[in-house]
């Protein structure tokens, strides 16, 4: 079967898992600073919350009624705001369904989280892709971009994978001109790691209707392999993304286990806390060493070295530290790399130090 949308899409390539450089690298220790995953491991009141779990050959209630009212709650929503997914890629995925048809558009930054552009693709659509000014979204050039022909604008929120954030005042202005007929969906996964300065976009949605807002479970919380993400928009957006979304799409385990995240304040405390530490250390071990680190507002960062970012991640790996390289990210020259914890960060720099003379020869 083929699908001529299809054809500009490059194949899915994996990232590179703990298992894979053990059975080829026979390796001991490997450190993963590659998928943004929290280094501290999972919220203790989540784990806590799926050591009760029963009934799993009964399918769960799909309405989800009590955890989406917890969601909206604090930020003065109600359950019919709020739309559950498996992970918030799905939900991504759903909004490009129900949205976009052969010949619309949908803008996106570049680089940004390749998803955005795949679901577009898919659906038949052009993906129009604006380059970031200083790693940073451009706004006033994303706007420029919207014609007649788009129908949605992503905006990644710290921005994946250069974790850079807009400030309030450019999103003021964002919204302003942002015309309404256009839905904005805004991802921030990664919120939670943000800095007094960032912004927390869900109130958008009582001010702007046809606006989505994303979050996830999979990072801060350390929940990735439960898949729960969760969206906030207008009554009726949410009552359009499920008539799309498929039934039963957040398992038990993954709405018990999000439940008890959401009690767990302490860890997103410490683990904000451990990031913010990572953070301080990385950025002055890359000045002594004379890298540049992109500033970020997420739980990762992007590091320039002095060779092609497939060569610096390939010594890396061969030295068990899994990174992600900026080549397949479409920021070329960078690694893309998570804060890990402090033992982590320390071995990474030791491992660049020593390779960095080899780096600069190349």
């Amino acid at each position: 079967m083929s699908r001529p949308s299809l054809a500009k899409i490059a194949p899915y390539v994996p990232g590179t898992s703990i298992e894979e450089v053990r059975r080829k690298l026979g390796l001991e220790r490997i450190v993963k600073l590659a998928s943004n995953e929290n280094p501290l491991g999972s919220s203790p009141k989540a784990m806590a919350a799926l050591g009760s779990i029963d009934r799993l050959h009964l399918y769960f209630d799909d309405a989800h009624t009590e955890l989406r009212e917890r969601l909206a709650a604090p930020y003065g929503l109600k359950a019919e705001n709020v739309v559950l997914g498996h992970g918030s890629n799905e939900l991504v995925n759903i909004a490009a369904e129900m949205l976009l048809e052969a010949g619309d558009e949908a803008v996106m930054a570049a680089p940004s989280f390749s998803l955005y552009r795949l679901v577009t693709a898919l659906q038949g659509a052009t993906p129009v892709e604006v380059p970031l000014r200083a790693y940073a979204h451009d706004p006033d050039a994303m706007l420029a971009a919207v014609g007649p022909r788009t129908k949605m604008v992503f905006v990644c929120d710290p921005n994946n994978p250069t974790g850079t954030a807009l400030s309030a005042d450019a999103w003021e202005r964002f919204l302003e001109r942002l015309p309404a007929s256009v839905t904005l969906v805004i991802d921030q996964a990664y919120r939670e790691y943000m800095d007094a300065g960032g912004v927390d976009a869900v109130p958008v949605v009582s001010r702007r209707p046809n606006t989505l807002v994303l979050r996830t479970m999979s990072k801060i919380y350390g929940l990735a392999s439960l898949r729960f993400g969760y969206g906030f928009a207008d009554a009726e957006t949410i009552g359009w993304l499920d008539r799309v979304r498929l039934p039963f799409n957040v398992s038990r385990p993954a709405a018990l286990g999000a439940a008890g995240a959401l009690e767990d304040a302490a860890f997103v405390a410490r683990s904000v806390e451990a990031n913010g530490r990572g953070k301080a250390y990385l950025s002055a071990e890359y000045a002594r060493l004379g890298l540049r680190m992109i500033p970020t507002q997420a739980n990762f960062y992007a590091v320039e070295v002095p060779c092609p970012a497939t060569r610096a991640y390939d010594d890396l790996l061969a030295r068990g530290i899994i990174v992600r390289s900026g080549d397949a990210l479409h920021l070329p020259g960078h690694l893309r790399i998570t804060i890990g914890t402090e033992d982590e960060n320390r071995m990474l720099i030791g491992a660049i130090e020593e390779l960095l003379p080899q780096w600069r020869a190349a």
